[in-house]
């Protein structure tokens, strides 16, 4: 997964922000696993007290507070925190199209980008084997090419199997 969840614009971030802006930990706390909470509670109230203490002390609780919820947050999923990232990150076509999907309640158009997507890779791939097929009773490395081909297209249909039965916060590259 790019680097959403962990950046300052992303969904983590953001529910801190409305959790500090109401004064209201539980806006935070479905970010989190349960295992978490205590921590996230006891980061949200010492960054409640230090934001009354002037602009610069608003400034820097609310980013010790954005850290620790995406630390926790990440640590739930299994992956490691690396740092918030900046807001505006390019997350790829398909992060933005979820987030329409959930906000509009239809999956549809996220349904037509990825069966797309898929078509396209798998024809793209099929087409390296047929044409690599037409040498293949040249040279070693002719032959060599198409085998290339022909198990570079079954590893990558059972990665994407893989990925696609997956549960929500399997192991996945952050950043």
């Amino acid at each position: 997964m790019p680097p959403h969840c962990d950046s300052l614009d992303g969904p983590v971030v953001t529910a801190a922000r409305d959790a500090l802006a109401h004064e209201d930990v539980e806006l935070i706390l479905p970010f989190v696993k349960k295992e978490g909470e205590s921590e996230v509670r006891a980061a949200f109230d010492l960054a409640v007290k230090a934001r009354s203490q002037g602009p610069e002390a608003e400034q820097v609780a609310d980013r010790f507070f954005f850290e620790t919820a995406v630390r926790v947050h990440r640590a739930g999923e299994g992956a490691p925190f690396t740092g918030l990232k900046p807001a505006g990150l390019d997350v790829g076509p398909v992060i933005p199209i979820a987030e329409k999907a959930i906000a509009s309640g239809s999956p549809v158009e996220l349904v037509d980008f990825l069966t797309t997507t898929v078509r396209t890779e798998v024809e793209a791939r099929f087409d390296a084997i047929r044409d690599a097929e037409k040498s293949a009773s040249g040279t070693v490395d002719d032959r060599r090419a198409y085998v290339e081909a022909a198990l570079g297209l079954q590893v990558w249909s059972h990665k994407l199997y893989g990925a696609m039965k997956a549960g929500p916060h399997a192991p996945h590259g952050h950043g």
